[in-house]
């Protein structure tokens, strides 16, 4: 661990001098530098670019000043090797989808080496890149999150396929959950290898379940995932969008750092993981639709919610949007670290 960066200190609940702060998408289309690029090549041929890959990640903090870089890549790229194409039209398609146990079997655990080994030479050149200004953070979807879209093929609001297979199929749900489970393992593994200083485990889709069947059919595998990773010194966020009224389950799964949704006020999060966990969040990305005094004002809102109690990460409490001005995000990084200098 290098507890030199303000970011990695917070994750372990130190104290810091003031409040590090980045941002969930924070390279992407909202920058117009990074829209410049994708104007040469399609987002996918970007993920598999390393040198264009490397470039995007590193933009933000150029043009924010962010306490902390994202590897720029997707969540679904290590789902293709396994043996589903990926398409982009825009939003993600995985073909054909897993819906029998013969589906699940035709799956194959990821060889990150030899089948995604551009995203592991884009962690090489950012960290070379980066010269040690910030820390890196690599991530992965969570199991449950990326079962959705395999089993459902697209996007989807009620994710029925995916129920429909972990109510009447329970054992083809678990041999699909131990497979994506070990394929997340050994991707989050690779990428520690590679020199990522942190990793982030996203379960957008694990608040679409009532915290009985969340704690039955997803944090057993969230559970295994994370306590695979323990032994490689990096502080492990988890954040599971939708989860603000389990939040004791999420935590259960382990990790230093639970990320946090809007749903919940920050301070009540904290009273319920208690003191041994760190937090992340939570902004509700609309608020950079507004002007300065309102971004203002909401940072002040959660710095004092969180009431200067250590470990706390500040950031979204999902992606930041497409539509917010850089000059807002860059207004929201300088207010973090103003509004909560010590």
């Amino acid at each position: 661990m290098n507890d030199s960066y303000d970011f990695i200190k917070a994750c372990y609940g130190q104290p810091v001098a003031r409040t590090p702060v980045w941002l969930m998408r924070q390279a992407g289309r909202y920058l117009p530098q990074y829209r410049k690029i994708r104007e040469r090549v399609t987002f996918l041929e970007l993920c598999k670019t390393p040198e264009l890959a490397a470039e995007v990640t590193i933009q933000p903090v150029d043009a924010l000043g962010v306490d902390a870089a994202i590897l720029f890549s997707d969540i679904l790229v290590p789902i293709e090797p396994m043996g589903q194409r990926l398409h982009y039209r825009p939003a993600p398609v995985l073909e054909p989808p897993v819906r029998s146990a013969a589906d699940v079997a035709a799956l194959q655990v990821l060889k990150p080496e030899q089948d995604v080994p551009y995203v592991l030479e884009t962690i090489r050149l950012v960290r070379r890149e980066l010269a040690g200004r910030v820390p890196l953070i690599g991530f992965g979807g969570a199991p449950f999150t990326l079962a959705c879209y395999m089993v459902e093929g697209v996007g989807s609001r009620h994710f029925l396929a995916l129920k429909k297979l972990m109510y009447q199929s329970p054992i083809v749900y678990a041999q699909l959950m131990d497979k994506i489970t070990d394929t997340s393992i050994v991707y989050l593994r690779a990428q520690a290898e590679a020199g990522v200083q942190a990793l982030q485990i996203f379960d957008s889709w694990g608040g679409i379940l009532s915290p009985a069947d969340y704690k039955r059919h997803v944090l057993p595998y969230s559970r295994r995932l994370i306590a695979a990773l323990e032994d490689l010194g990096l502080p492990l966020i988890h954040f599971v969008k939708g989860a603000g009224t389990m939040l004791d389950l999420v935590a259960s799964a382990g990790g230093q750092v639970v990320g946090l949704d809007w749903s919940i006020s920050l301070n009540r999060a904290r009273d319920v993981l208690g003191t041994k966990m760190a937090v992340q969040g939570n902004l509700d990305p609309s608020v950079l639709l507004g002007d300065q005094a309102v971004i203002e004002r909401e940072v002040q809102r959660i710095l004092d919610e969180n009431a200067g109690r250590p470990g706390h990460v500040f950031n979204l409490g999902h992606g930041i949007l497409p539509d917010v001005p850089p000059e807002n995000a860059a207004f929201l990084v300088d207010c973090v670290h103003r509004l909560s200098q010590h």
